[in-house]
């Protein structure tokens, strides 16, 4: 059994396949969103976008490292769309705030997107254009391609499900964000 602060193993992206890596908050909201929409094969939590190299979760809680708490998704492309879960992506958090996503504050909370390749960025780039009528104020979230993910530590890693009892976080602020996506708690 591995070690529950060892960091997690990153799933392959199998053949007719596609990863994406999407900062919307703490990734225990986004990974429990994501492992129940249809074609998304697998949801690893961990860290991008900054300057610490293998980062933990105590660096990334102090905010110095520069990295995004993210979800990295690979998704069957036979059974969904990187605009379905894009779709997805602006409906769980609020892509208006920077550095904020409710209680959680700081810059490891921002709302981000890290892409794989230009045909991504297009996308995701048309995608957010679109949804900034949807809003009041200014869709802040940065499109970025990735650099390295860094996965969670193996504690992280299907947090909601291993939790949802014994964590309050999960009762109070991930099953309203599951209910609010019509998605089972």
């Amino acid at each position: 059994m591995p070690s529950p602060h060892a960091p997690a193993d990153v799933p392959p992206v199998p053949e007719n396949a596609d990863a994406i890596t999407f900062g919307a908050g703490c990734f225990w909201c986004t990974e429990a969103v994501f492992q129940q929409l249809p074609g998304v094969l697998s949801v690893t939590s961990g860290y991008t976008g900054g300057q610490t190299v293998n980062p933990t979760y105590e660096d990334i809680c102090g905010g110095d490292s520069g990295h995004v708490e993210v979800s990295r998704i690979v998704f069957d492309t036979t059974k969904t769309t990187l605009n379905d879960l894009l779709t997805a992506f602006w409906k769980m958090h609020d892509p208006t705030t920077p550095n904020r996503q409710g209680n959680d504050v700081g810059t490891q909370y921002r709302s981000a997107i890290f892409y794989n390749d230009d045909k991504q960025r297009t996308i995701i780039e048309a995608s957010k254009q679109a949804v900034a009528k949807d809003f009041r104020s200014p869709v802040v979230t940065e499109i970025l391609p990735v650099e390295t993910f860094y996965p969670a530590e193996n504690y992280h890693q299907d947090y909601y499900n291993n939790n949802k009892s014994r964590n309050p976080y999960c009762t109070y602020v991930i099953t309203p964000k599951l209910k609010k996506m019509a998605l089972p708690t």
